[in-house]
């Protein structure tokens, strides 16, 4: 246990993690020449695309240090604030983490978020300075900024280049000198914590575990605990680029357990897996499920490819446990699933895969946040309201709840007066702002989860030139004033597009939604009538105004009373008209109502 060390590294998205990983798997010869390519560990092609980390690897190097050859294991974390439970169960199985902080961009949210996890955790922080060799680099200001936040010295700050691999050997060197050895007993009954889990199409599910105490044999029966299902330990393992399959793995290491389970379901992130013959009393403190914050409805485009969108859920559930899915009807889109997920970036996420891996082509309606409503007749049982249309009429309900959270921003001081106006136009109550340099405020906020599932991130970047940062996590449910706004097509309620919307803004967000849908619908034969309701009220109307023929063409002179008898029969045609017409609404409207803004 003594030549072991596990570390994670915590960073903001695009701050060079991906590839100071690669020169560390370089430097150890972990991989091979002919292996090399970069962002090696993020295994995805929309990974690589978008420069992000979504799934968390682990990969197991061996260094030589002062002639003794020592084991590191590198739990690499996602950067984006949708997955940070599963960065906190990263951190769970670990001693030490590299904080690396871009050279150019300084300390941003999202490193401040899971620096706090980490020192929670009570784990060893190695400041890390990247991209040290750029032309924009500010490598002093930036480390005065490092030397505030964590309170360390200067000198521990180690300044590193992923790109030119400048300074991976100091780093490795202060992983083995200052991140502590792990405690563990050898003898005592097995405890070994679920951080993360991969689907195998052959093999089931492979889990990936940190041993905390105990030992883990080969052909064991093992038991995790949450679930109190029991298997057999097939094989287990340590994970370099390759599985390499082991008898035994003590306390303290790292590995993979592959025991034959089919159901995702049953292997959770944050789990403790423990002997059927002498289990542990103690589970590993941190465990919960995974909560959905977002939900929306997606959709066939042609509803003959209703049971191809479940099957390809289905499979994709098996790699990202965190997405839930039930299905629902819509009036106006026939056959679909209602989905939770993580975030926002998690819903494009899925549904780039979904478009991608299975070639599905859907329809996503409005993102909306839970809500628990409460009735009249029972006012303390709530009621869980994930879709718009289940809220219950106003005349039997008590009052509804939604989500909060607290919000923090990081911006330059220039831009604080736009971001604060952004923040209290969505509802928000500002709670603190401090300024972490001269030039660099940290805002925080109470912000209602609805108001920034929408345009918030995309409109924070804008204000701010892309400076702002922002990380969340959510607080609880509050007591709100909202009311359901319906969006009714020649008097048919379209159930896709109704949402649920804070009576302040109700109006205002109506009229904005008939007006976008009035550009977006193609004009018929006959007029088409954009209506918003709130209930039986109608709160806003377009008119999409009707093609109209020259009927009149043919009467050159002659009496008024021919024009206006073919006039009349006009009329009469264009009534039985809207009586029988249907109206297409096309997909890209569904769409434009998350771009109320632009």
């Amino acid at each position: 246990m003594k030549k072991i060390r596990n570390f994670c590294i915590i960073a903001h998205i695009d701050h060079g993690k991906s590839t100071l990983a690669d020169r560390m798997l370089e430097y150890t010869s972990t991989i091979t020449v002919r292996e090399q390519k970069n962002q090696l560990l993020d295994n995805m092609d929309l990974e690589r695309e978008r420069g992000i980390t979504i799934k968390s690897h682990a990969i197991q190097m061996e260094y030589m240090y002062e002639g003794e050859e020592y084991i590191l294991n590198l739990i690499d974390t996602p950067g984006h604030v949708d997955f940070s439970y599963e960065v906190s169960r990263s951190i769970a199985a670990c001693e030490g983490a590299l904080l690396i902080v871009d050279a150019a961009q300084s300390i941003q949210a999202q490193t401040i978020s899971n620096l706090y996890l980490a020192l929670e955790s009570d784990l060893e922080i190695i400041p890390v300075l990247n991209k040290v060799d750029l032309p924009s680099s500010n490598p002093e200001e930036v480390t005065d900024d490092i030397v505030n936040l964590i309170d360390c010295e200067p000198e521990d700050v180690i300044r590193a280049s992923a790109k030119t691999g400048m300074g991976i050997k100091d780093i490795l060197d202060a992983i083995i000198q200052r991140i502590p050895a792990p405690e563990g007993d050898p003898d005592a009954p097995l405890q070994a914590l679920v951080f993360d889990s991969v689907y195998n199409q052959f093999r089931g599910i492979e889990a990936y575990f940190r041993v905390m105490n105990g030992t883990i044999k080969k052909g064991q029966k093992v038991k995790f605990l949450a679930t109190g299902k029991e298997y057999f330990a097939d094989e287990i393992g340590t994970l370099k680029l390759d599985q390499v399959p082991r008898k035994t793995i003590g306390p303290g290491d790292v590995g993979y357990i592959i025991s034959g389970v089919k159901d995702p379901l049953e292997v959770k992130v944050g789990d403790t897996i423990t002997s059927s013959e002498n289990p542990t009393d103690v589970a590993i403190e941190g465990f919960e499920d995974v909560k959905p914050m977002v939900f929306a409805g997606i959709y066939p485009v042609v509803n003959d490819d209703f049971e191809e969108l479940r099957s390809a859920l289905e499979k994709l559930q098996l790699n990202d446990a965190s997405l839930t899915y039930v299905a629902e009807s819509s009036a106006a889109l026939g056959f679909g699933f209602r989905c939770g997920f993580l975030g926002m970036l998690h819903l494009e996420i899925v549904q780039e895969r979904l478009e991608r891996e299975f070639e599905m082509t859907v329809i996503t309606t409005m993102p909306n946040v839970g809500y628990i409503a409460y009735l009249n007749k029972n006012p303390d049982v709530p009621m869980v309201v994930n879709n718009p249309g289940d809220l219950p009429e106003s005349t039997i309900l008590n009052r509804v709840e939604e989500p909060y959270i607290t919000a923090s921003i990081i911006t330059k001081a220039d831009y604080v007066g736009p971001v604060i106006s952004l923040c209290i136009e969505k509802r928000g109550e500002m709670r603190n702002q401090v300024y972490l340099t001269q030039d660099r405020v940290e805002l925080t906020f109470h912000l209602p989860l609805a108001e920034i599932v929408f345009d918030f991130y995309d409109r924070l970047k804008t204000i701010s030139r892309g400076y702002a940062s922002f990380d969340y996590s959510p607080i609880g449910m509050k007591e709100s004033s909202l009311v359901k706004v319906d969006i009714l097509i020649n008097g048919d309620n379209v159930d896709a597009l109704s949402a649920l919307i804070h009576k302040e803004n109700s109006y205002n967000i109506g009229k904005k939604i008939c007006e976008k849908l009035r550009q977006l619908i193609p004009r018929q034969q006959f007029d088409i009538a954009i209506q918003a309701a709130i209930g039986a009220k109608i709160i806003s109307r377009e008119t999409v105004k009707a093609l109209r023929k020259d009927v009149t063409a043919k009467c050159y002179g002659g009496d008024i009373s021919r024009k206006r008898k073919l006039l009349e029969k006009q009329k009469k045609g264009k009534k039985k008209m809207r009586q029988i017409g249907n109206v297409e609404v096309p997909q890209s409207a569904f769409m434009a109502v998350l771009k109320l803004n632009d």
